[in-house]
């Protein structure tokens, strides 16, 4: 497969990697973005977690609680530019999708589509975006959701930047104080800044750990490589070492693990026992979902002067 220059430029913005080690990387992978990426962490050259492509593509992400707070739901949904993400018939439409998806029933996008949409218009959702991409004139879509029932407990929200990161949250729970729910946006916020993949080290999958452990020890035995043979370590030497690295990295994709943001001498986890403690009861994250506007999208790439171009040229025909 041919590398192409804006190949190698989106590897590079994902990974921050130099430009010539994001093409060796893609020639490797045969032009498979994942297995460059990969590649590159067991060079060293690129983040330790990986992120499946450069957040792009506009719009919204949202999350509405029902008043009784018995269920919740979080929704992303695109538009092709910026200025119509900001536009207000666009916010107040994504709301009330979000609004619908705390009631349905439907498990898949397809499903949410084809049900009724209560709001003005009637026909489906489906319909009802269809009318929108009408008056607004772009192309929209309704991406994903993610719809929660409150066990015991309560449903916390956080939009972040306007509506380019949105969380919802459910914390297990006797007591559904202010105070617990203080706690629980702050974790919200917490989530929003730190992007966790887990909530506790027993949801990691043992290939996923698998996985991580092997670009690890790729990526130990690159640099024990580049030493003089005298001074490389010993394979137990090099594996404990990648067991220590692989603790930390864990620890940093699992919530209750993390550092909290706003008491570095506490983790997520401690912050919330101590929070526990001051109740009378205690608080356990039981869920989340974190969605970012655009993650694992590209970006339409415009050309203005193409596109006057364009313009022009049909016009003197």
């Amino acid at each position: 497969m041919t590398v192409t220059a804006q190949m190698v430029k989106e590897l590079r913005e994902t990974t921050g990697a130099g430009m010539s080690a994001c093409k060796d990387a893609l020639v490797a992978a045969d032009g498979d973005r994942e297995k460059a990426i990969e590649y590159l962490r067991e060079k060293g050259l690129a983040a330790a977690q990986k992120k499946s492509s450069r957040i792009a593509s506009e719009g919204l992400v949202y999350a509405y609680i029902s008043e009784d707070n018995s269920a919740g739901a979080i929704v992303e949904v695109n538009s092709e530019t910026d200025f119509v993400a900001k536009n207000q018939e666009f916010r107040g439409f994504v709301e009330q999708v979000a609004r619908h998806a705390v009631k349905t029933g439907a498990r898949n996008i397809d499903a949410l589509l084809a049900e009724q949409w209560s709001s003005e218009g009637g026909g489906t959702i489906r319909d009802a975006l269809t009318r929108k991409v009408a008056v607004i004139g772009e192309n929209l879509n309704i991406r994903r959701f993610t719809r929660f029932v409150k066990g015991e407990g309560v449903l916390v929200s956080y939009i972040h930047g306007g509506g380019r990161v949105a969380v919802l949250l459910e914390l297990a729970s006797d007591k559904d104080s202010e105070a617990v729910k203080e706690a629980g946006k702050n974790i919200c916020m917490q989530i929003a800044a730190m992007s966790p993949l887990f909530v506790k080290r027993e949801d990691i999958p043992p290939e996923f750990i698998d996985k991580e452990r092997e670009i690890l020890h790729a990526q130990a035995l690159n640099e024990e490589a580049e030493k003089p043979e005298h001074k490389r370590k010993a394979p137990e030497i090099i594996n404990r070492m990648v067991g220590g690295r692989l603790e930390k990295e864990l620890k940093s994709f699992c919530l209750v693990d993390q550092e909290y943001v706003k008491d570095s001498e506490l983790t997520v986890g401690k912050y919330l026992d101590a929070v526990g403690k001051e109740q009378g009861c205690a608080i356990a994250v039981k869920r989340f979902e974190r969605f970012e506007t655009g993650e694992g999208l590209e970006k339409k790439e415009e050309n203005f002067a193409e596109e006057v171009s364009k313009v022009m040229n049909a016009q003197k025909a």
